[in-house]
């Protein structure tokens, strides 16, 4: 499956009072950056996703938040990503969404 024109729009309209974004494709979906530092990612079955690093880590999972986690062969436990999934209420909120972004690109 991949990230259709609609679902990169609604990504770049969600986080654009951040500035000027640009995107690349890659790691199955759509990376954001915002002056060339990645602080989001639109997963193709997960949706919208933002980076987490440092702290800013354990301030997500205390958010409750749910991380990318993906089964490699053979491991014997998942591999956790560095990306949560946007909140529901972020989706509906561009602030929420950009506050959440400044916060993430704050640990990168």
């Amino acid at each position: 499956m991949s990230i259709t024109p609609e679902e990169i729009e609604f990504a770049k309209d969600l986080f654009s009072d951040l500035g000027p974004l640009t995107t690349r494709k890659m790691m199955g979906g759509l990376c954001l950056y915002l002056d060339g530092t990645i602080f989001s990612m639109v997963h193709p079955d997960l949706g919208i996703m933002i980076k987490g690093a440092g702290t800013f880590q354990e301030e997500l999972d205390e958010m409750g938040l749910t991380r990318w986690t993906y089964q490699r062969d053979k491991a014997p436990k998942p591999t956790a990503m560095p990306y949560w999934i946007l909140p529901g209420s972020a989706l509906d909120d561009p602030e929420e969404a950009c506050d959440l972004a400044c916060r993430a690109l704050a640990h990168l």
